[in-house]
């Protein structure tokens, strides 16, 4: 890539690790939006984000834990079942035809996901439960499996089904959501390396910008509420990679 592409990358990284690490988050999906729109190959795609991911991840990890928002109890029916279908799904190895449809499909869910946070959408209030175990693994297994196949950690799906099912309350669904995203990256980050799919030579710029905007991010998001109009703008981000990836294929 030229340097001005790699340039633009890095700030985008940094932007895209500072908006998801505010809600625990830690922005794969914003980096595979950021790689489509600057042309970056399909097959670099996935590991990149993933091995960024894990960064971000672990940034995000130490802050809502060390605000006290982490339960073991509510995240080890997920994980269970996730990690080995997300080492499954960096495994899989599919043409480039259907990664991008892969891609494209999980970008434009995470738009719809930011949309509801943009649109501020009030739950009726009920009391939080926990969830059975089946469901639970059934669940982090399915999140796991797509979250190998698109390049993404999972957690910008878990977060919506604990809020929607009532499993867990805002800052609880952050802290889940972060771990979830930590080791389904770095169980997808293996399959893919067990198939010789790595990331861009640009690896260490990309991962650098992320971290420093995922601390910041991260840092604020566990003590505040990020307002509206951040996910309005990661909404448009993700329409536009998800729908040039889509139509591109």
């Amino acid at each position: 890539m030229p340097d001005s592409t790699v340039a633009l990358l890095a700030l985008l990284f940094l932007a895209m690790g500072a908006l998801y690490a505010s809600v625990g988050h830690a922005g794969a999906s914003g980096y595979l939006a950021s790689m489509a729109l600057l042309g970056v190959p399909v097959g670099a795609m996935r590991p990149t984000a993933l091995a960024v991911n894990v960064c971000v991840a672990c940034i995000a990890c130490a802050q809502f834990v060390r605000a006290g928002h982490f339960s073991w109890r509510l995240f080890w029916p997920f994980a269970v079942a996730s990690v080995p279908a997300a080492f499954l799904g960096g495994w899989l190895t599919l043409p480039p035809r259907p990664t991008q449809w892969v891609i494209g499909a999980a970008l434009l869910l995470a738009a719809a996901r930011m949309a509801w946070m943009a649109a501020g959408v009030q739950l009726k209030p009920r009391p939080l439960r926990r969830p059975p175990l089946p469901v639970a693994a059934g669940c982090g297994g399915a999140l796991g499996l797509l979250a190998g196949l698109s390049g993404t950690g999972g957690g910008i799906f878990l977060s919506p089904l604990l809020l929607v099912c009532r499993w867990a309350d805002a800052k609880r669904t952050a802290a889940t959501s972060a771990m979830f995203i930590l080791l389904n990256s770095l169980a997808g980050l293996g399959g893919l390396s067990v198939r010789g799919t790595l990331p861009t030579t640009h690896l260490m710029v990309l991962a650098a910008a992320a971290c420093a905007g995922g601390a910041a991010g991260a840092f604020w998001g566990s003590r505040h509420a990020p307002p509206r109009a951040m996910h309005a703008v990661l909404m448009v981000v993700l329409l536009v990679a998800g729908g040039k990836l889509l139509l591109g294929a």
